[in-house]
């Protein structure tokens, strides 16, 4: 039998780079790389990893359902490629992208039982936005799935692939499919993302052209301005609960993937402003219309399960992670490997 084989769709991305790295770090290097890489810069994320392949995404759907790749080891795949925005509005993109694509790969894995005699490992990303506004709380409990209401269409085209998962039994199966919930994840790689970049990264570019940060107002009464809250993730923490999954042993199923603390804006500014030696100046501005009635005010990632599930490594605090991440972006923000 030849040596694993893994596959990343998303790549070249934010959390799918840094996955590729931490496989590279632990010795793994055939791996097959699927990216649709635009115009943008991600595709530098490529540049220090080692790998067997790369093929753009649609290219690697066919070949994959053409049995192009059945002669490969593939282990598991771990498939990370998505449009992200949260501010998408092309329903049909999305679901096409994030529901349909994802689907197939799903479908690919689970009938390698017939002819391998098991599934090759799914591994995807879901996302903590099919929490919608976290008034049934933040568990990664199955019997929560049909009852979530996502506030924006990402979330839902996110929320659509759960319940067809749930639906035909994918996380049931010996070494089922295993859905991540990433909660707001930030650090290195993600240079390239524009709007969708984490605050951190945002906070620093303002920082070093204006001195100031500028955070939403708040327009709840029970919240005041800068302390609304989420759970804030290092990648390399998120890159670890990933490949926790890698052990066919962890049970499939849907996991959290956060720190298991929330904490407010003003929090991890404060964290920011002190990593780069300034005192806080920070202004309070309006949130756009477009976003007041799909804003999370509140998320927490219900980190039981994934440690039930074994997972036994410390989690950076926001502290921890923000101050190893903003040297990296003083330093110009090359890719992991660089």
């Amino acid at each position: 039998m030849s040596n694993p084989c893994y596959v990343i769709t998303g790549a070249a991305g934010f959390i799918g780079s840094a996955l590729a790295h931490r496989l590279n770090e632990r010795g793994h290097d055939n791996l097959i790389l699927v990216d649709a890489l635009g115009t943008d810069a991600r595709w530098r994320n490529l540049v220090p990893l080692r790998y067997a392949d790369y093929f753009d995404r649609n290219d690697f759907l066919e070949g994959l359902l053409g049995g192009s790749f059945d002669d490969l080891n593939i282990e598991a795949v771990f498939h990370l490629g998505a449009i992200s925005s949260t501010t998408e509005a092309d329903a049909a993109l999305l679901m096409k992208n994030n529901f349909e694509y994802t689907k197939l790969l799903a479908e690919w894995c689970g009938a390698q039982k017939e002819t391998r005699g098991r599934p090759v490992r799914f591994i995807y990303a879901s996302s903590a936005a099919t929490y919608g506004d976290g008034s049934l709380g933040y568990a990664d409990d199955h019997a929560l799935i049909p009852k979530l209401r996502p506030l924006n269409m990402y979330g839902y085209s996110k929320q659509a692939f759960d319940l067809w998962a749930e639906r035909h039994g994918a996380f049931a199966a010996s070494n089922g499919a295993v859905g991540l919930k990433y909660f707001n994840v930030y650090g290195p790689n993600e240079y390239h993302k524009a709007d969708m970049k984490s605050m951190v990264a945002k906070a620093h570019a303002q920082i070093r052209a204006t001195g100031k940060v500028q955070l939403f107002k708040s327009h709840r009464p029970d919240y005041k301005d800068g302390e609304q809250m989420r759970d804030f993730l290092h990648v390399l923490d998120a890159v670890d609960m990933t490949l926790h999954f890698l052990d066919p042993k962890v049970p499939g199923g849907i996991y959290n993937v956060g720190t298991g603390a929330a904490r407010t804006w003003l929090d991890m500014m404060k964290a920011v402003f002190a990593s780069m030696g300034r005192e806080p100046q920070i202004e309070f501005v309006p949130m756009p219309e477009v976003l007041r009635g799909k804003y999370q005010y509140f998320t927490l990632a219900d980190n039981a399960k994934i440690r039930a599930a074994g997972y036994t490594k410390p989690i950076q605090t926001l502290e921890e992670g923000v101050a190893a991440y903003i040297p990296y972006l003083e330093a110009g923000e090359k890719p992991f490997g660089w």
